[in-house]
Protein backbone atom coordinates (compact mmCIF):
# COMPACT_ATOMS: atom_id res chain seq x y z
CA UNK A 1 0.00 0.00 0.00
CA UNK A 2 1.16 3.32 -0.94
CA UNK A 3 -0.59 6.59 0.51
CA UNK A 4 -0.03 9.78 -1.48
CA UNK A 5 -0.11 13.77 -0.62
CA UNK A 6 0.54 16.43 -2.84
CA UNK A 7 1.37 20.20 -1.96
CA UNK A 8 3.08 23.21 -3.21
CA UNK A 9 -0.09 24.50 -5.79
CA UNK A 10 -1.24 27.57 -6.22
CA UNK A 11 -1.87 30.71 -8.17
CA UNK A 12 0.97 31.72 -10.21
CA UNK A 13 1.25 34.31 -13.37
CA UNK A 14 2.25 33.36 -16.44
CA UNK A 15 5.84 32.34 -17.11
CA UNK A 16 6.49 32.00 -13.25
CA UNK A 17 7.90 28.63 -11.70
CA UNK A 18 6.05 26.48 -8.91
CA UNK A 19 7.67 23.34 -7.32
CA UNK A 20 4.70 20.59 -6.52
CA UNK A 21 6.27 17.52 -3.80
CA UNK A 22 4.37 14.19 -3.24
CA UNK A 23 4.81 12.31 0.02
CA UNK A 24 4.52 9.14 -0.15
CA UNK A 25 4.22 6.53 2.85
CA UNK A 26 4.73 2.50 2.59
CA UNK A 27 8.35 0.82 2.85
CA UNK A 28 8.28 -0.15 -0.98
CA UNK A 29 8.37 3.13 -2.35
CA UNK A 30 11.74 2.66 -4.28
CA UNK A 31 9.78 0.10 -6.11
CA UNK A 32 7.10 2.29 -7.49
CA UNK A 33 7.15 4.00 -11.18
CA UNK A 34 5.41 6.98 -10.00
CA UNK A 35 3.98 9.66 -12.59
CA UNK A 36 2.00 13.39 -12.71
CA UNK A 37 -1.16 13.40 -14.34
CA UNK A 38 -3.09 17.18 -14.57
CA UNK A 39 -7.03 17.31 -15.02
CA UNK A 40 -8.71 20.95 -15.96
CA UNK A 41 -12.22 21.44 -15.63
CA UNK A 42 -14.40 19.67 -18.20
CA UNK A 43 -11.47 18.07 -19.67
CA UNK A 44 -10.34 14.56 -19.57
CA UNK A 45 -7.39 13.71 -16.74
CA UNK A 46 -3.85 13.63 -19.02
CA UNK A 47 -0.60 12.52 -18.36
CA UNK A 48 2.19 15.19 -17.28
CA UNK A 49 5.24 13.31 -16.23
CA UNK A 50 6.63 9.84 -15.08
CA UNK A 51 9.86 8.65 -13.45
CA UNK A 52 11.37 5.26 -13.21
CA UNK A 53 12.15 3.62 -9.72
CA UNK A 54 15.83 4.55 -10.02
CA UNK A 55 14.78 8.47 -11.17
CA UNK A 56 17.16 7.12 -14.64
CA UNK A 57 14.51 6.85 -16.84
CA UNK A 58 11.69 9.94 -17.54
CA UNK A 59 8.83 10.46 -20.03
CA UNK A 60 7.20 13.81 -20.44
CA UNK A 61 3.57 15.08 -22.84
CA UNK A 62 4.71 17.02 -25.25
CA UNK A 63 2.73 20.02 -24.35
CA UNK A 64 5.18 20.17 -21.18
CA UNK A 65 8.61 19.42 -22.29
CA UNK A 66 11.76 20.89 -21.74
CA UNK A 67 9.52 23.32 -19.16
CA UNK A 68 8.79 20.44 -16.40
CA UNK A 69 11.06 18.42 -15.33
CA UNK A 70 10.15 15.40 -12.73
CA UNK A 71 12.96 14.06 -9.91
CA UNK A 72 12.93 11.61 -7.08
CA UNK A 73 14.22 11.09 -3.85
CA UNK A 74 13.60 7.68 -2.49
CA UNK A 75 15.41 8.15 0.66
CA UNK A 76 12.76 11.02 1.57
CA UNK A 77 9.42 9.24 -0.16
CA UNK A 78 9.46 12.39 -2.31
CA UNK A 79 8.14 12.77 -6.02
CA UNK A 80 8.73 16.36 -7.30
CA UNK A 81 7.21 18.36 -10.13
CA UNK A 82 9.17 21.12 -11.45
CA UNK A 83 7.59 23.80 -13.75
CA UNK A 84 8.42 27.05 -15.60
CA UNK A 85 7.52 29.04 -18.09
CA UNK A 86 4.02 28.47 -16.74
CA UNK A 87 1.06 29.14 -19.18
CA UNK A 88 -2.28 29.46 -18.68
CA UNK A 89 -3.21 26.11 -20.26
CA UNK A 90 -1.44 24.65 -17.59
CA UNK A 91 -4.19 25.12 -14.87
CA UNK A 92 -5.34 22.41 -13.42
CA UNK A 93 -5.47 19.63 -10.60
CA UNK A 94 -2.18 18.07 -10.54
CA UNK A 95 -2.36 14.40 -8.63
CA UNK A 96 0.57 11.88 -8.15
CA UNK A 97 0.53 8.13 -8.42
CA UNK A 98 2.22 5.52 -7.94
CA UNK A 99 2.54 2.40 -10.49
CA UNK A 100 3.56 -1.43 -8.77
CA UNK A 101 5.68 -1.69 -12.04
CA UNK A 102 9.32 -1.44 -13.47
CA UNK A 103 7.95 0.21 -16.32
CA UNK A 104 7.19 3.91 -17.08
CA UNK A 105 3.86 4.47 -18.71
CA UNK A 106 1.34 6.99 -19.82
CA UNK A 107 -2.28 5.34 -19.25
CA UNK A 108 -3.21 6.47 -16.06
CA UNK A 109 -5.58 3.52 -15.76
CA UNK A 110 -2.28 1.30 -15.33
CA UNK A 111 -1.86 3.98 -12.09
CA UNK A 112 -2.10 1.81 -9.05
CA UNK A 113 -2.54 4.80 -6.14
CA UNK A 114 -3.30 8.33 -6.17
CA UNK A 115 -3.19 11.71 -4.03
CA UNK A 116 -6.02 13.68 -3.67
CA UNK A 117 -4.30 16.44 -5.97
CA UNK A 118 -3.20 19.90 -5.93
CA UNK A 119 -4.83 23.39 -7.42
CA UNK A 120 -2.31 25.12 -9.82
CA UNK A 121 -3.95 28.05 -11.72
CA UNK A 122 -1.96 30.49 -13.85
CA UNK A 123 -3.04 33.78 -14.79
CA UNK A 124 -2.42 35.50 -17.86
Amino acid sequence: QVQLVESGGGLVQAGGSLRLSCAASGRTFSRYTMGWFRQAPGKEREFVAAISWSGASTDYADSVKDRFTISRDNAKKMVYLHMNSLKPEDTAVYSCAARASWTIVTDASEYNYWGQGTQVTVSS
